[in-house]
């Protein structure tokens, strides 16, 4: 009885300490739920030491009682307590929405100090520490309980970024531990990204959207702690953009939101600089919605619906014949470049068969040159006609990059795969051009011009350009992808190619580590047996030591081979040359055993690593890669697919290499921008900036009543499409519980 004792003793000693309510207490608390205010007026004068502000277990009191049953009568009687302490009351009744009670509760705080309601709480076993009214209004999304607390002057300010090194941010990490400042900052995210909050802040709410969505991205690579949490917060917020295009009703109702230029305007004079911002943000469910795809489609074929009907052989004799037409385009638009037929020629889905035409015949020529018969080639450049060609074609497709650099800004511009892509294959065909030069003023001083191939320097300049344009030529075949994907069917498998390519990158570095470890261990360590022979004295067959780690580059190229199981089995093997015996006939064959073990374990070794476990690693990557892709690949196409409609829709009207040749559309922007630098105007200045280079910034504000009008009604009809959802979850929940308590009673009925 006595051990019994002790052990429960010693377990009331040791046990968490947490408030515990009184029998007292306990009463208290049911009269408050009970939701008579008469019989709790009635116990308070009869124990007149109470302690109003008694809490259980879970840190409740009286007061949060009767905010959690809606009780107002109860919660003002309470608060007319003279020692009441309403706590986080505020916060509770903020949270179930209910105003009334709220106001009452912050009126109560002003009280007792005023500006107190403004304050954030602590303690809070409900809410994080300097939680404030509007945050959790704004969390909870209630929309008339933020319009309320913003009526009494509530704020919330914005985070600063995790980087922010500024005065504000170095106090607030002297008073806080990181945890918490972490902990305040994500809370605050949380409220301020909350759709209802946006709407009432704001009167852009798709463009404070994207913003948003970049800075908790930007926040949560550099707090990799909370990664999962900011991505899924950036998510929701861009999902708030898109359901608010979802909302619209009318093609003109899109256009007006993507008209809209109001945080993008230093960018080229675009008909839709919204969509331009969407796509520099990466906003990929807001680029692929229907409704945006709808307008931008209709802006691609610019009334030419004939060519949607077409299937793909259609389309692909259509761009043969344009190839033409060429010259003819040509003539038109110098001569007469506002007439139908150029206006026609203008338009995006007739640019991208224009460049498409053209790009053919610059590959035609490409072959061709490499098709070359090289059997009877001299030294020096080629002596044809290919190669001006091949050089005015680069001319123009340098133009045309730097042109679309001027019009995205450098930012962009290098932010895109495919431009450095083209970049890298107009550098090697410039450098195959400028060692074939090298190469000619090479015969011209040193002569030798028919000196047969085999003769040739190792590194002569007619060589370096054959194999550099070797590359280029691949490179510029490759391209042909970029075309793909606007197709339905290609496209897709075009976005998984690249993105497996992306997965190969990133192995590669593993690889890399790898094989350079194995291979600085290992280069030297059978350099000693390098070219030895040894001679079987029976049978007189002979074995050389294979050249695998006798060097660094040999024992590269070894491992190199090994990941793809091309390196031979005999790689490790140590062979030493004969030795003489005793007599003149007889030779001795020694072995390095401890040292051919240890080659053996070390290629044994590379082997599992690498191709066992490294590439089976590279192989299940592709494949989630793969599986990622497929879940969400119309909406991936879709995104690049008009990206590369835009680049369309900003190329000029005549491809390359005719677009080297100045007409009034081409020239226009940069007279444009000249005048305005010239001679500014009150609304107008021309600017320049590294991100984004020449463009005209507007100083007045952008007044758009259209766009105020049609943001208003999209945000009407978001919150009650989502009031009816909720409505919806509301009438299936109580059907269901309907159905149980049915289920419930015929069970009993049967029983009786």
């Amino acid at each position: 009885m006595f051990s019994e004792m002790t052990e429960d003793f010693l377990a009331k000693e040791f046990a968490v300490m947490v408030p515990q309510l009184q029998e007292l207490e306990k009463y208290f608390f049911e009269l408050v739920a009970y939701g008579n205010v008469s019989d709790v007026t009635e116990f308070l004068e009869n124990n007149p030491k109470f302690n109003v502000n008694a809490v259980d277990f879970q840190g409740v009191t009286a007061l949060h009682i009767a905010v959690r049953d809606r009780n107002l009568p109860m919660v003002e009687y309470l608060l007319s307590h003279p020692e009441i302490d309403p706590g986080d009351a505020h916060l509770h009744a903020i949270r179930e929405n209910e105003i009334k009670i709220a106001i009452v509760i912050l009126n109560k705080l002003n009280e007792l100090s005023p500006g107190l309601e403004y304050a954030g709480v602590t303690q809070s076993t409900d809410f994080p520490n300097e939680a404030t009214p509007l945050a959790v209004a704004a969390q909870c999304g209630h929309f008339e309980m933020i319009n309320v607390l913003r009526n009494r002057h509530h704020g919330l300010p914005k985070p600063h970024l995790p980087s922010c090194i500024c005065e504000e941010c170095k106090s607030e990490r002297e008073r806080y531990d990181v945890l918490t400042i972490e902990k305040m900052r994500l809370f605050t995210y949380k409220a301020i990204a909350n759709p209802a909050f946006i709407c009432q802040t704001v009167d852009d709410p798709i463009l404070e959207a994207f913003n948003l969505s970049y800075e908790l991205k930007k926040t949560g690579t550099f707090v990799r702690e909370f990664y999962s949490e900011y991505k899924r917060l950036a998510e929701n917020v861009s999902q708030f953009a898109t359901d608010l295009i979802d909302c619209a009703r009318s093609a003109d109702e899109v256009e007006v939101i993507l008209k809209r230029s109001t945080g993008f305007s230093h960018s080229y004079k675009f008909l839709y600089p919204r969509l331009l911002f969407a796509l520099h943000n990466k906003q990929r469910s807001f680029v692929a919605h229907p409704n945006i795809q709808q307008l931008i489609t209709s802006k691609w074929i610019d009334g030419w619906h004939e060519w949607i009907s077409m299937d793909t052989w259609m389309k692909c004799l259509f761009v043969l014949m344009r190839i033409f037409m060429l010259p003819v385009m040509l003539v038109v638009v110098l001569v007469a470049p506002n007439s139908k037929r150029s206006k026609f020629w203008q338009s995006p889905v007739n640019k991208f068969i224009s460049s498409t035409a053209s790009y053919l015949v610059f590959l035609l020529f490409v072959f061709l040159q490499s098709n070359m018969d090289k059997s009877e080639q001299l030294r020096g450049p080629p002596n044809n006609a290919y190669v001006w060609i091949l050089i005015i074609y680069m001319m123009s497709f340098s133009w045309e990059l730097i042109r679309i650099s001027i019009i995205h800004g450098p930012k962009r511009f290098f932010a895109g795969p495919w431009y450095w892509f083209e970049m890298i294959m107009i550098f090697l065909f410039i450098l195959t051009f400028l060692y074939w030069i090298t190469a000619a003023l090479d015969v011209r001083i040193n002569g030798q011009l028919e000196l047969e191939r085999k003769y040739w320097n190792r590194y002569d300049p007619t060589l370096i350009a054959e194999g550099i344009y070797c590359l280029a030529t691949i490179m510029a075949f490759l391209k042909l992808l970029y075309i793909c994907q606007l197709d339905y069917h290609l496209g897709p498998l075009q976005l998984s190619l690249g993105q497996m390519i992306k997965d190969v990158v990133k192995f590669i570095i593993l690889f890399s580590i790898i094989i350079f470890a194995f291979t600085a261990g290992t280069c030297r360590l059978y350099q000693y047996y390098e070219d030895m022979v040894q001679i079987d004295d029976e049978s007189k067959i002979k074995t050389q030591q294979i050249n695998s780690f006798v060097n660094f580059s040999a024992t590269l190229k070894t491992l190199f081979w090994a990941i793809f199981c091309m390196s031979p089995i005999e790689s490790a093997d140590v062979i030493i040359e004969n030795l003489p015996g005793e007599s003149e006939n007889e030779t001795i064959i020694n072995q390095h055993t401890f040292t051919e073990i240890i080659g053996y374990i070390a290629f044994a070794g590379f082997t599992f690593i690498s191709v066992i476990v490294i590439l089976n690693m590279l192989i299940a990557c592709m494949s989630n890669t793969m599986t990622k892709i497929t879940e969400n690949v119309i909406v991936e196409w879709t995104f690049g697919r008009t990206e590369a409609y835009v680049d369309f829709m900003l190329t000029t009207t005549l491809p390359p290499p005719f677009n080297i040749i100045p007409t009034y559309v081409g020239i226009q922007p940069i007279v444009e921008y000249l005048k305005v630098w010239l001679k500014p105007t009150p609304d107008k200045r021309a600017r320049w900036h590294p991100h984004y280079c020449f463009y005209i910034e507007t100083l007045t504000e952008e007044n758009d009543s259209d766009f105020s009008m049609v943001m208003g009604q999209l945000v009407q009809r978001y919150f009650r499409k989502k009031d009816k959802q909720v409505e919806e979850n509301e009438a299936e929940k109580l059907t269901r519980e309907i159905i149980e308590l049915r289920n419930l009673l015929r069970d009993a009925l049967t029983t009786i």
